[in-house]
């Protein structure tokens, strides 16, 4: 059985009544994203605020969200999250290749559906890396977004060679005249819930794991390309897309559901990802065969949604004995996927 546990609050220091800016913020039913904290709409200031990377928003995050959600119905103010563009370790690293969980535009995206008012996103630039903790607190939190409480998770740290901590924003926060609330770190059937926990799961091709860390099933996406072709030639077109620089996702066959562009449709799939050992052993590629499609999606973007590892890659005598296995592969992923159709337990809400 899985088990998720979350401590709360450990340090919950007031919050302002509601006044009329907080009250006068409608977003009519959508999350609005606003980019910089010096575009904040007069009206919006007073939200409940989570400050985080947000990558994958995963259970842990999910926590945070639930809080911000909880304070700011109960003072009647909007629920916001605050993100950073690109990841700070893509900012400081950046030869380095880091593996992204999500797109910005699949974080806006979850944001929304766990229930966010409002995303601010910040520009990680050299401006905003050289902010110290005081003058984030006081040109970000305070004059720019006006914020009437904080949310972070309990290793946060901000401002300047991250030189503050959950302890430095609380104290701001008594000065300042904002709440803070810390949330405790959240454990998804006894192990510790992290983006990095998650890249490792991946990494071994564990998507289920990584599902239940999540809380919902791993998603990429990309532009349809066009390939070598031989996959038409066995007789398994497949729809091949690049993985993002930095994913570490172990090699082999996955069963996934793959969601067409403009809301098209979900069509279940057998998706390879390696080097085509048997043909040419050259640079990795994500192939992926629609069951039951007909239909040209070259150059539209689709999302696959990672179900199930079937196999690792290996190499084939022949091509017929590859041809032989794929039939196994994708039977095996039309069984397993017709289970989860009937009853997924990672799907997003689409409203909270």
């Amino acid at each position: 059985m899985l088990a998720v546990g979350a401590g709360l609050c450990r340090y919950d220091y007031g919050v302002g009544s509601a006044g009329s800016e907080g009250i006068g913020f409608r977003l009519g039913g959508s999350m609005h994203v606003i980019h910089g904290f010096d575009h904040f709409p007069l009206n919006a200031r007073g939200c409940v605020v989570a400050i985080g990377n947000f990558d994958g928003v995963h259970r842990g995050h999910q926590a945070l969200l639930a809080e911000t959600r909880a304070i700011a119905a109960r003072f009647k103010r909007r629920a916001g999250v605050m993100v950073f563009e690109p990841h700070p370790r893509v900012y400081f690293q950046p030869d380095k290749p880091h593996f992204r969980l999500t797109t910005l535009e699949q974080k806006t995206g979850l944001l929304e559906r766990y229930g966010m008012d409002v995303t601010v996103v910040l520009a990680f630039d050299a401006l905003l890396a050289g902010l110290s903790a005081e003058a984030f607190v006081e040109r970000v939190l305070v004059a720019g977004l006006g914020v009437s409480h904080v949310v972070v998770g309990y290793d946060f740290h901000y401002g300047k060679g991250r030189g503050g901590t959950a302890a430095t924003l609380i104290e701001a926060g008594r000065e300042m005249g904002f709440g803070v609330s810390i949330i405790e770190q959240v454990a998804v059937g006894g192990e510790a819930d992290s983006s990095s926990a998650i890249r490792a799961e991946l990494a071994q091709g564990d998507v289920r794991s990584a599902a239940e860390m999540l809380g919902h099933w791993w998603r990429v996406a990309g532009r349809v390309q066009g390939g070598a072709k031989r996959g038409t030639g066995m007789g398994y077109p497949t729809a091949n897309v690049t993985l993002a620089k930095g994913t570490t996702l172990a090699h082999g066959i996955y069963a996934v559901r793959v969601h067409l562009p403009n809301g098209a449709g979900v069509h279940d799939g057998a998706a390879y990802l390696g080097r085509r050992p048997t043909f040419d052993n050259g640079a990795a590629v994500l192939e992926t065969f629609l069951l039951d499609f007909d239909g040209d999606l070259y150059g539209k973007e689709i999302e696959l949604e990672f179900v199930a590892h079937l196999r690792s890659d290996r190499k084939f005598d022949s091509a017929e004995a590859l041809v032989a296995q794929m039939d196994q592969d994708v039977a095996a992923a039309r069984r397993i996927l017709a289970e989860v159709n009937r009853t997924d337990p990672f799907n997003p809400p689409q409203s909270v």
